[in-house]
């Protein structure tokens, strides 16, 4: 019987943690400003139900034009997360000192 008890089909990326820090960092201001679009649109359907069941652009109330807003809006935090991640991360590694690297000079 065959083995199934092969390991990772790809060897494990060495990756720099000023990368990973950066992409983090990006990653919660994104989230963040995502944030405050859901904010709005919960607190408006929580407090403004009037405002919310207001009729829009073919009959469709604004609750759900927010929502596909959100759908889209979702798409596009990703498509830029993914544009700014994916720019020159070897330059930024180069220019970008961190405290440990300075400790790890010898002086």
């Amino acid at each position: 019987m065959a083995a199934l008890d092969h390991g990772p089909a790809h060897p494990a990326e060495a990756e720099d943690p000023r990368v990973v820090a950066r992409h983090a960092r990006i990653g919660i201001w994104l989230f963040a400003a995502y944030l405050l679009l859901y904010a709005g649109f919960v607190l408006g359907c929580a407090f403004l139900p009037a405002w919310m069941a207001l009729r829009l652009w073919g009959q469709i109330n604004l609750a759900v034009w927010y929502g596909f807003g959100l759908i889209g809006a979702a798409g596009v935090v990703a498509l830029i997360y993914s544009w700014l991640c994916r720019k020159n991360v070897s330059a930024f590694a180069a220019t970008h000192r961190t405290a440990a690297d300075e400790r790890e000079e010898p002086s």
